[in-house]
C-alpha cells in the first residue's frame, strides 16, 4: 500500500505543480489550503494587473495631453479599482489613494 500511497502523492504533487504550488505537505487540510491559496494568488495577480493596464492607459493619456481621453479613462480605472477593492485585492484607503492620485494628475492636465 506505500508505494500506491507515493505513486498518488507523486501524481498529486505534478497536477499542483502547474498551478504554481512548488511543495506539497503531508498533511491533507494544508493540501487543499494550498491548492486554494494557489488560485487566490492567481485571481488576485490577474485583479492587479488589470488595475494597472487601467491606470497606465491614464497616465499614457496624460502625458500625451489628451485631457478628453484622460478624463474617460479615468472613470474606467475608477471602475477597474473599485471592483478590485469590492473583491478584496486592494484594502478600500489603498484604492480611494491611487484613485485620487489618478484624478490629480487628470485634473492638473485640464488646467
Amino acid at each position: 500500500m506505500e508505494g500506491a500511497d507515493a505513486v498518488y502523492g507523486a501524481l498529486q504533487f505534478i497536477r499542483f505543480y502547474w498551478q504554481g504550488v512548488k511543495y506539497l505537505p503531508n498533511i491533507k487540510s494544508s493540501v487543499l489550503s494550498v491548492k486554494t491559496d494557489a488560485k487566490r494568488h492567481a485571481k488576485n495577480v490577474a485583479e492587479k494587473t488589470r488595475v494597472k493596464k487601467a491606470s497606465r492607459k491614464v497616465l499614457d493619456a496624460v502625458a500625451a495631453g489628451n485631457a478628453d481621453e484622460a478624463k474617460t479613462l479615468l472613470q474606467a480605472a475608477c471602475k477597474t479599482i473599485d471592483q478590485a477593492a469590492a473583491n478584496r485585492v486592494y484594502h478600500k484607503n489603498n484604492a480611494a489613494r491611487k484613485k485620487s492620485r489618478l484624478a490629480l494628475k487628470v485634473n492638473s492636465l485640464a488646467k
